[in-house]
């Protein structure tokens, strides 16, 4: 039995353990890549929260390839009570589906409706036979997370370049209204915050076409950012959660709303 002279080592170990942290699930837009100037806005978080972030997004995926990849499960292994989980996604989720025409990452489409973020459809990419709903997947994630004592994030994905065209032109995807509906169904540990809005609006400040196309975004390359867009991506995530006045805003410093 090791006993310690110094009652504030003890304290120190035991607080390092049981710190709480936040965990990062999504696509290359929020995923380390490291390849010639790109990153994803996971990396920047850091300076902006006083948790020790997790970063688990993965390039190329979508809530359903995500899933089915058991990337969900293997964060739900980690997670314990009191951490908090972000789940953006939507970028790679689009098009339309059929066993004929399968990408292994569309979702099924949501029927309007009572029930349809319930549907399901036939595909057939690598055994998987069945697919879900956009926020179908995100319901049954989140739910998992919050069973841990975990807190969940439902995010809007961020934006494409918004001066693609040298003039200022943004709107939200409806996978973001995907994302804050399943919220409400995950119910009161899960939260919404709108980061394609306010990563646009940080874009929009800039008031700079050129800026932002030529420094923020990869070469010939709408989406993915340089590690100074991935910054603004971060730090636009952090302002839209305090703006939102969720929970986790208590533990974002550096910004205000």
């Amino acid at each position: 039995m090791v006993l310690f002279k110094r009652p504030w080592i003890l304290a120190l170990l035991v607080s390092t353990s049981w710190a709480a942290k936040i965990y990062l699930c999504g696509d290359s837009t929020m995923a380390s890549n490291g390849k010639n100037g790109m990153d994803g806005w996971g990396n920047y978080l850091t300076p902006f929260v006083d948790l020790s972030v997790v970063n688990r997004a993965r390039g190329g995926r979508s809530a359903r390839s995500y899933t089915r990849e058991g990337l969900f499960n293997e964060v739900a292994k980690l997670v314990t009570a009191g951490d908090w989980v972000v789940i953006e996604f939507g970028h790679n989720d689009g098009g339309s589906v059929s066993p004929s025409n399968d990408n292994g990452r569309t979702d099924c489409p949501v029927k309007p409706g009572a029930g349809g973020e319930k549907s399901t459809c036939a595909v057939n990419f690598e055994g998987e036979k069945v697919a879900k709903t956009f926020p179908a997947y995100l319901q049954d994630a989140g739910k998992m997370f919050v069973a841990k004592g975990a807190k969940v994030i439902m995010s809007s994905q961020t934006p494409n370049n918004v001066y693609e065209t040298k003039k200022y032109v943004y709107s939200p995807s409806r996978f973001g209204e995907f994302a804050k509906d399943a919220a409400k169904a995950v119910g009161p540990q899960a939260f919404f915050v709108d980061h394609g809005l306010y990563t646009a609006e940080a874009y929009k400040q800039i008031n700079n076409a050129s800026i932002v196309t030529n420094n923020l975004f990869m070469k010939g390359d709408h989406t993915h950012t340089t590690v100074e867009g991935a910054k603004l991506v971060a730090k636009a995530f952090a302002k839209a959660v305090v703006c939102a006045k969720i929970p986790f805003a208590e533990h974002v410093k550096k910004v205000s709303c």
